[in-house]
């Protein structure tokens, strides 16, 4: 069984080393079959100095290529920066204008306060305006009737001053006729009293003959006298009437 077994894996082996011949021999073909012709020694130095010189100016390319990315970066790194210090001031500002919009939210609404108040003001005082309005054309009416009464008194004002003036032109009047009439009655009097010193100075010296021939004493010549003084009294009368 030990030989049976050592033949098996040495037909296992050989098997494998000629799989592997095999498949090597078969890749060697391809290869063979699909690569391209080789070149020469001189050829391929020279393909490797253009390399060569194309690797450095490839260097040369990537230098400058990685400078310019560094300037870039650098510039990037910088803008960046402003970038940021900009939206910090940006940042100051909005919270700026956060505060300033809400001042002004709250100062609006103390003006609209304040206009609702104002407006309410305004309605109370139309009210009072109407309110005087209304005072105001009864005062007029008031006005108008009493410049009505008063022109009407100041007429009747004229008029008792017309009527004062006439009864002081009467007075006046009256004064004269009155001063008049005294006058006359002075002057009939001083007549009455000649007339009556003559009758007595006739009396005395018609006496003796009057007594012896009336004794009652009642004579004829006191008869003109009488009359006399009666026309002068009709005739004052008269004239005080006129």
């Amino acid at each position: 069984m030990t030989e049976s077994k050592s033949s098996g894996t040495c037909e296992k082996l050989a098997l494998s080393l000629l799989a592997l011949w095999f498949i090597g021999s078969l890749i060697t073909i391809v290869v063979w079959a699909t690569a391209p012709d080789f070149k020469s020694a001189a050829q391929c130095r020279a393909e490797l100095r253009d390399l060569t010189v194309q690797h450095e100016g490839s260097k040369v390319v990537c230098q400058k290529n990685q400078e310019a990315l560094e300037e870039m970066v650098n510039q990037a790194r910088e803008e960046k920066e402003r970038l940021a210090g900009l939206i910090l001031e940006l940042n100051d500002k909005l919270n700026a204008t956060n505060h300033t919009l809400e001042q002004s939210r709250m100062e609006n609404l103390l003006l609209l306060t304040n206009i609702s108040a104002l407006q309410e003001t305004v309605d109370t005082l139309e009210q009072i305006q109407a309110n005087l309005t209304t005072q105001l054309s009864l005062k007029e009416d008031q006005i108008e009737a009493l410049e009505l009464n008063l022109t009407q008194a100041e007429h009747q004002t004229q008029s008792c001053f017309s009527l004062k003036e006439a009864a002081e032109a009467q007075t006046r009047a009256a004064e004269s006729q009155t001063r008049a009439c005294q006058s006359n009655q002075n002057y009939l009097q001083k007549q009455l009293q000649k007339y009556k010193a003559g009758e007595s100075d006739a009396a005395k010296q018609s006496t003796p003959q009057q007594t012896s021939a009336d004794p009652t004493g009642s004579g004829p010549g006191l008869r003109p006298a009488g009359i006399l003084v009666v026309s002068v009294l009709v005739s004052a009368a008269v004239h005080l009437l006129t």
